[in-house]
């Protein structure tokens, strides 16, 4: 059983998760299916907000929590990255640099 070391790397993230998805048979799911995956727990997230700011939502509905569904959609990012040969620290550090030369509003 893989544990994730205290105190981890967006790296550590990404092998845990690999191994993870070696471990449970998940290794044979494409970037599309993950994809698909991801978008369907930012739903779920968004339904957990929901429930967290006490709007109405369907009766009847398992509703996860917020950090949950967060939870969720860091192991299928990592998944996604893992596949597409993305080191998550790297693009995050790349993306601010670029994100530092804009104007905000």
């Amino acid at each position: 059983m893989t544990t994730l070391r205290q105190n981890p790397t967006l790296a550590d993230y990404q092998r845990y998760v690999a191994d993870l998805e070696r471990q449970r048979g998940f290794i044979d799911q494409t970037v599309l299916q993950k994809c698909l995956l991801l978008g369907e727990e930012v739903g779920e997230l968004f339904k957990a907000v929901r429930k967290l700011e006490k709007m109405p939502l369907e009766a009847h509905q398992r509703v996860g929590t917020v950090d949950e569904e967060i939870a969720d959609i860091m192991i299928y990012l990592c998944s996604i990255a893992n596949r597409t040969g993305v080191d998550l620290e790297t693009a995050f550090r790349k993306k601010e640099e670029v994100n530092k030369t804009r104007v905000w509003s």
